[in-house]
């Protein structure tokens, strides 16, 4: 019998820009490849989580009214999350998911979202800087295309805590200025990219490695815990 990768999708029903369920699904297919089952469960309002069950947390994007829905819900999973992200497992949050990582998104009629402050980082919407088109950059794994659509401009807090995914070659990625896309904490991941960001093999094979390796690590101390 195959074994199971747990996957949490955070609010799938309401965080769903652009298709950002693609990633979740081509995971899956990849994970399938691998010889796993994979089960995918949407974490939504009220339901109860606990981030260490999960193999890999997804957190896509929204719209401005969604993110007011979620960010009433979201504190709850506060807890949960930082122990799941400062234990080093993987997670990737697209958009207004990577936004909620920070602790405010500032919005264009000056409503300030409180966000999960989970991580250093702000964002600031700025409708004359609208990010649109396609993007290249150059990261870890190789370079990465992929299509942005926002208005948030995203700040880091800390750049010696957080490090940028990659290096905008075409786009703008984070905000119009620094010419750096996304975020990276531990294996911890945040992106504007959109398209899915995933259906780039070399960043998606680079994924499923980090969710293998964390789905060995969590079978192998639930074994010990049995055992005891």
């Amino acid at each position: 019998m195959a074994e199971t990768i747990k996957i949490a999708y955070l609010y799938e029903d309401l965080m769903n820009t652009y298709g950002d369920s693609g990633d979740v699904k081509i995971m899956r297919y990849l994970l399938n490849q691998r010889g796993y089952d994979v089960t995918v469960d949407n974490i939504s309002l009220g339901r109860e989580f606990n981030a260490m069950d999960y193999d890999f947390v997804f957190f896509g994007g929204g719209q401005d009214y969604e993110q007011t829905v979620v960010a009433r819900d979201v504190p709850r999973l506060t807890a949960t999350l930082h122990e799941y992200i400062e234990a080093g497992n993987p997670m990737l949050a697209i958009c207004g998911g990577y936004q909620f990582l920070g602790t405010e998104y500032k919005m264009v009629d000056g409503t300030t979202i409180e966000c999960t402050g989970l991580l250093p980082l702000h964002t600031v919407f700025r409708p004359e800087a609208r990010m649109i088109g396609d993007t290249e950059y150059e990261t870890q794994w190789g370079i990465v295309k992929a299509f942005e659509n926002h208005s948030g401009c995203t700040y880091f807090d800390d750049k010696d805590k957080l490090k940028p995914l990659g290096k905008m070659v075409t786009g703008f990625g984070n905000n119009p200025e620094e010419g750096y896309e996304g975020m990276q904490y531990k294996q911890t991941f945040g992106s504007y990219s959109h398209g899915p960001i995933l259906r780039n093999r070399n960043i998606a094979e680079a994924f499923a490695d980090m969710i293998q390796q964390r789905h060995e690590q969590r079978v192998g101390a639930q074994a010990v815990v049995t055992a005891d």
